[in-house]
């Protein structure tokens, strides 16, 4: 299996890795994307996949696990960063049955969440159709993933 963790970096100037992700970026607040940055990328990376996915959602089904709040795909080999609110890229199919992202929202009472947001660096650009689900796209880029790190973040609500 190819997917580990590689030195690649993930950063965000809207929070720090394992830090309260600003409401702003939540379902609670204005629900737009963090901006995200990328560093220490492969040598021979033609293009990026970026998701974000809660793994303490207590959802299991069809194989899978936890919500996925974003998946973004498509994105240029020279690409190393994302605007808050970033569009313009290939989206995927949420948790919320949508293709745009939706921000940490766990049910009230349900203790703090843990928010993995990833990029992955492919060899390839893989023209991939819109509207596939987080785990369609990492079944499709496996083969292709020369490296990935995730930058981590927390939110709950009371």
């Amino acid at each position: 299996m190819k997917f580990a963790l590689s030195t690649m970096q993930l950063k965000s100037p809207a929070f720090e890795h394992l830090a309260r992700i600003p409401r702003k970026h939540t379902g609670e607040g204005e629900d737009v994307s963090p901006a995200l940055e990328w560093s220490n990328v492969p040598e021979g990376t033609r293009s990026f996949v970026i998701a974000c996915h809660d793994p303490d959602a207590p959802l299991i089904a069809g194989g899978t696990y936890g919500f996925v709040h974003w998946v973004l795909y498509n994105i240029p080999g020279s690409v190393r960063s994302l605007p808050e609110a970033a569009r313009g890229h290939t989206e995927g199919q949420t948790g919320f049955g949508k293709q745009s992202y939706g921000g940490p929202m766990p049910p009230p009472g349900h203790g703090t969440h843990l928010y993995y947001f990833w990029v992955f660096a492919l060899d390839a650009e893989l023209d991939l159709a819109p509207g596939l689900s987080l785990w369609q796209v990492l079944e499709k880029i496996e083969a292709h993933t020369l490296g990935m790190n995730r930058l981590v973040g927390s939110y709950s609500r009371e």
